[in-house]
């Protein structure tokens, strides 16, 4: 809250009483004769009140404390001669400036001066007489008072002030007044210069450009528009930063001080392998997302990374994961092991001692040429039908796998199908030809 007569509140106009007190100069001859003692006329009632309603000013604020403005009041002076009261018009109007130390305080001292003209009319008691009248004296004024304040606007003053009249003919006199005041203007809430009703901010200090609203940063962009308020920055990114200039601002890039990709949130990628730098155990050189930008090894050179190679100390080929393709010499010889391995019918179950003993010949084999993978089919005699041979078929193959496997061949290496009664190399219509067709097949993983 503003508090008195301001830049704001630059307009004041007071409407209230008067009083009117003759200076008691002891002079038989002077025109209201001798007064007696100093405010006799105000106080002492039986020579009645010497007062009168209104007296109207009206003040524009300058500048420090400074107002000036103009002040008129009407009045009635009331004499005792012998028993009758006689009473003689009186009215000044001036000028005057004020000084008011105290511009943001509920209570005002203040002091007063001016210069304008004092009528004493003793030649008429009609109240209703010219102001440039022949008793019209120039008169210099000089007072103190104090503003009690109500609120920003309204308030109730006290004053007195000494009227000096130049020309002989005129009377000193006090004049002391109360008044209601009430003050306005444009308010300007937030100090910053402009007026609440053209300031578009009108509780933040700001500046003209904007309208009163402030920018902070001094970047060209008004805070209430600038994503960065208080940090320098361009228009391009809402008024925030970008320290390198890659064209996204700082507080959305990973990498503020290295120029970047926007991809990248901000961040480079020097090999071009998708992998920012900053997350890249090989900034250098182009790699995987899933290995952290390195390359993945290939520690055979086959082409095939190790992660993806059977056999990652030996060549290989694509076909066969990363080993050596089996020979055809070692197909042929598991073949002849495995014509041997015969099932009983509707059976996937490996017995006898000679059928285990061909599966340790076959593991021998493959354990003596450790590279190259197999596959291991499975097939049925025409017993049942074409599905549930199919899956007997698998079950033939998977057992045959789960036995070398027990005996310690990698699992890796083998792969199992069942190809149910199709290729068969027996008569299926005699009981041995359906024996030679429950039986599995070797051949090299394509």
């Amino acid at each position: 809250m503003s508090f008195g007569q301001t830049k704001d509140q630059y307009w004041r106009v007071d409407l209230g009483v008067n009083f009117i007190d003759t200076y008691p100069t002891g002079d038989m001859n002077s025109p209201l004769g001798v007064t007696g003692d100093l405010f006799q006329d105000f106080f002492n009632i039986s020579n009645h009140w010497n007062a009168s309603i209104p007296t109207l000013s009206i003040a524009r604020y300058i500048t420090s404390g400074f107002s000036i403005g103009t002040q008129q009041s009407w009045n009635s002076i009331t004499k005792v001669e012998g028993d009758t009261n006689v009473n003689y018009p009186y009215y000044h109007l001036d000028g005057f400036i004020t000084y008011r130390p105290l511009e943001n305080s509920l209570i005002q001292p203040f002091i007063k001066g001016g210069y304008g003209l004092s009528n004493f009319d003793l030649n008429d008691n009609d109240l209703q007489v010219s102001f440039l009248s022949k008793n019209a004296s120039k008169t210099f004024f000089g007072g103190i008072g104090v503003d009690l304040m109500y609120s920003d606007n309204v308030g109730i003053s006290f004053q007195s002030s000494f009227r000096n009249a130049i020309e002989n003919y005129g009377i000193d006199h006090f004049q002391h007044t109360i008044t209601l005041f009430y003050q306005w203007g444009n308010r300007d809430s937030d100090g910053d210069g402009i007026a609440d009703k053209k300031d578009a901010c009108p509780d933040v200090p700001g500046i003209p450009e904007f309208d009163g609203c402030p920018d902070s940063d001094n970047d060209g962009i008004q805070d209430k528009e600038d994503a960065c308020p208080l940090l320098a920055g361009t228009a391009a990114l809402k008024g925030c930063p970008d320290t390198d200039g890659d064209g996204i601002a700082d507080h959305e890039d990973l990498c503020p001080e290295v120029a970047g990709l926007l991809t990248m949130s901000g961040c480079p990628d020097s090999d071009s392998d998708g992998v920012s730098d900053a997350e890249d155990e090989c900034p250098e050189t182009s790699g995987s997302l899933e290995n952290k930008g390195c390359p993945w090894p290939d520690t055979d050179g086959d082409g095939i990374f190790d992660k993806d190679d059977l056999c990652p100390d030996t060549e290989g080929t694509t076909s066969n994961d990363g080993c050596p393709e089996i020979s055809s010499e070692i197909i042929e010889t598991l073949n002849k092991f495995g014509a041997k391995i015969n099932f009983m019918a509707d059976s996937d179950l490996i017995l006898g001692r000679k059928t285990r003993a061909v599966l340790d010949d076959i593991k021998n084999v493959l354990m003596a040429n450790p590279e190259g993978h197999l596959l291991i089919e499975g097939y049925a005699s025409e017993e049942g039908s074409e599905e549930y041979n199919q899956n007997l078929s698998f079950r033939r193959a998977e057992a045959v796998r789960d036995y070398l496997v027990k005996l310690g061949v990698d699992q890796r290496r083998l792969e199992v199908l069942g190809f149910g009664e199709i290729n068969p190399i027996g008569d299926n219509s005699k009981p041995e030809g359906r024996a030679e067709n429950r039986r599995v097949q070797f051949r090299p993983k394509p």
